[in-house]
């Protein structure tokens, strides 16, 4: 497919006789973003897409980013790698991930050969800035399906939109994405459970699915899709289908058939195929394989499963955070003489962002609320601490080369979490 063919079928005329070197695409308003997008991409030039609900340090990386120029002899703007999508990359700083109309019809191309379908329809409930809604929409426009914006919130209230009688025939599938806090909410609620089988699959992605939710879904006999992917690979580069789900499968699934997922001898999961990034923005990336921090197993069934990072990132709901960048922000507020930021179970979120930090005797307690007020102006509400943990001075747990012990703050952040 060609960058023309995409923009037919996005509905639009033809390329803007005044092509402009870049576009950034920051609309939250599904309508608004589908209109802003499709201009964006008629003019031939590199497309950025932005959160609108960022704060100013992700406003300030990003900006950088957009305005860095390609290095000599890098291919794109409207030759390759046009499409710049926000993501945490590996070290959790905000990074572009490079993919274009080849990236992405390979993503759809694939998927439909898994589920064995030739159109998608979809309820949308995810942004469209984040690569899980927007390659849920981009299914429907290369297949001709309907795309069908939705407000979680509506969901969650009990408003649901209807799926037409013909769902599940032939050309008619519909389709949901959810993050595992949403199906958690659903769960137990019998209207919305009967809603959710009424799809051909609900795709649950975004973060880890702990095992009770997992089980909960299949004892409700709902379609879920288990699956693994992320900006890097266009969404989803494996997936369960409801079927294995409902026979006793588990894992994220096999390889969708555009992808390849290999694990090294540590697990380390390598992941290689057509619908792969071409690179960082404005760099362009080589070679056939591209290695994640994801650790997993594959098991007997052929369906790989996740088992945590290599790296110290904290992923919660879906959202990667690095905690340094919390604790440079936590610093700053000048009510803390040192502090630690870690990731600790949470049955809601997968992960939940917890600041410990050591507290003297006859100290004042930290305003907590002020804080909170403060970190809102300069971080996303993802990364701000859940909750703030004070160890006494004589436990914290750093030595004299100045390394904290994360693990026993871990332990002990973790144990004054309602779970």
């Amino acid at each position: 497919m060609e960058r023309a063919d995409l923009i037919r079928l996005l509905g639009a005329a033809d390329v803007l006789a005044e092509t402009r070197a870049t576009v950034v695409v920051e609309e939250r308003e599904p309508g608004r973003f589908i209109e802003a997008f499709t201009e964006a991409v008629t003019t031939g030039g590199t497309v950025f897409l932005a959160d609108p609900t960022w704060g100013a340090v992700e406003r300030a990386q990003f900006n950088a980013l957009v305005s860095a120029r390609e290095p000599a002899g890098v291919a794109g703007g409207g030759r390759g790698g046009w499409l710049c999508i926000p993501t945490g990359g590996s070290s959790g700083k905000l990074k572009l991930a490079r993919h274009d109309e080849g990236t992405v019809a390979a993503a759809v191309n694939g998927f439909c050969a898994h589920f064995g379908v030739k159109q998608v329809n979809v309820v949308g409930l995810l942004p469209l800035y984040h690569v899980s809604g927007f390659m849920a929409w981009m299914r429907t426009v290369l297949t001709g399906g309907s795309y069908l914006p939705w407000s979680w919130k509506a969901v969650e209230a009990g408003e649901r939109p209807a799926l037409p009688a013909d769902a599940g025939a032939e050309g008619g599938d519909w389709f949901l994405s959810l993050v595992p806090t949403q199906l958690q909410r659903l769960l137990g609620d019998r209207e919305a459970e009967d809603w959710l089988r009424g799809f051909r699959a609900v795709f649950i992605g975004g973060g880890p699915a702990w095992p009770e939710l997992v089980e909960a879904g299949a004892r409700a006999r709902l379609p879920l899709a288990f699956s693994y992917g992320m900006t890097e690979t266009a969404a989803m580069v494996t997936a369960l289908r409801p079927e294995e789900f409902l026979t006793g499968g588990r894992g994220s699934g096999a390889a969708l058939p555009h992808a390849q997922v290999v694990l090294d001898g540590e697990g380390r999961a390598g992941i290689g195929g057509a619908s792969l990034f071409r690179g960082y923005w404005p760099e362009t990336r080589t070679g056939a394989m591209w290695w994640t921090e994801d650790l997993g197993r594959w098991d007997e069934r052929g369906s790989l499963h996740v088992l945590g990072r290599r790296d110290a990132l904290i992923i919660t709901g879906g959202e990667k955070v690095d905690p340094a960048e919390v604790e440079a922000a936590l610093r700053a507020t000048g009510a803390f003489a040192d502090v630690a930021v870690v990731g600790v179970p949470d049955a809601e979120w997968g992960e939940a962002v917890v600041a410990c930090y050591p507290f003297g005797e006859g100290e004042c307690a930290r305003d907590e609320t002020e804080i909170n007020q403060w970190l809102a102006v300069i971080l996303a509400a993802y990364k701000r601490p859940r909750r703030y943990v004070a160890v006494p001075v004589a436990e914290w747990p750093r030595n004299a080369q100045g390394k904290v012990n994360r693990a026993a703050l871990r332990a002990r952040a973790g144990g004054g979490l309602d779970l």
